[in-house]
């Protein structure tokens, strides 16, 4: 009836034939996105290398948890005996200890000397600054084994061959541009306002970093330190060349030594490989996010 009333009066504006309910506007925006390519043309790609991805893996779980001898592609019964072998006849236990700590103290190191010089690179003007920069992106492509023998030589007139020190030192030197340009990037996205705003309330330069800057660099550090770890976690060379001491041997070389000359354990040498990966996909699992959103922050300004 009312329809009919607004039809008739002659002031009454007509009303609008094809006028689209919010329903039927959501179900043709929907049926608008399912328009572009199906699904299977998304996932079939994205299965397939996850496949390769996972099957190393697989293998390596595999001959690490059956039995010696077995033949079957599928871990049972599950033994736990290359285990055992690796981490108490092997030393195992010992190469974890190492690498762990040459994983934090070179992390440490690499974070606070970056921490320096990025926000040195990210505030403050100088000449050849950008020379700088192009050093440091340009000696990422000098490989580590162009500097053994350099490095040898000063580790040893330093005494300091055969010491964890020289592998941790070499490690931070190696990660230092790298980390730098990256943690120069991540202060440049915090606003320079913060720190002038905490400078007037008579805050120094040091205490307004603290305080305002280092809290909002958080993501970035996580990015940074868990870059630094891992490499310095599953780096070879270095602790090859520069320590002797069976005791004093990171879990890469521990590896190494598993493979003889005429025969290899395969059990063993998978065992052990679970060993060193099992920390890093723990640590990445929990800092997933974190890591994104830092790498994604630092990639804004150079």
């Amino acid at each position: 009836m009312t329809a009919a009333l607004a039809e008739k009066s002659p002031g009454a504006p007509a009303p609008a034939r094809n006028a689209t309910p919010p329903r039927a506007r959501g179900t043709a925006r929907r049926r608008g996105l399912d328009d572009g390519p199906p699904r299977w043309q998304i996932y079939l790609p994205l299965g397939i290398y996850l496949l390769f991805t996972l099957i190393p893996f697989y293998w390596m779980l595999l001959f690490a948890l059956r039995p010696s001898g077995s033949t079957s592609l599928v871990p049972w019964p599950v033994t736990t005996e290359h285990f055992e072998k690796v981490w108490n006849e092997r030393n195992f236990g010992t190469y974890f200890l190492n690498s762990t700590q040459v994983g934090i103290a070179s992390m440490v190191m690499t974070m606070l000397v970056a921490l320096a010089g990025g926000y040195a690179l990210a505030r403050f003007r100088f000449r050849l600054k950008n020379a700088f920069m192009l050093a440091l992106l340009c000696s990422q492509f000098i490989p580590g084994a162009l500097m053994l023998v350099p490095l040898f030589e000063t580790f040893r007139n330093l005494q300091l061959i055969n010491s964890m020190w020289s592998v941790i030192i070499a490690e931070t030197v190696f990660q230092l541009p790298l980390s730098m340009i990256l943690i120069s990037g991540f202060i440049k996205n915090v606003p320079e306002s913060l720190e002038e705003a905490a400078w007037v309330d008579g805050c120094s330069r040091l205490r307004a970093f603290l305080a305002i800057v280092l809290p909002m660099l958080r993501p970035g550090l996580i990015a940074v330190g868990s870059f630094a770890f891992v490499h310095s976690w599953n780096h070879f060379l270095f602790a090859l060349m520069f320590l002797s001491s069976q005791d004093k041997q990171t879990i890469p070389v521990g590896l190494n030594t598993l493979i003889g000359a005429d025969s290899v354990d395969l059990g063993a040498l998978a065992a052990g490989g679970v060993v060193a990966a099992v920390p890093v996909v723990i640590i990445f699992a929990f800092i997933q996010k974190w890591l994104i959103t830092g790498f994604s922050a630092g990639a804004v300004k150079g």
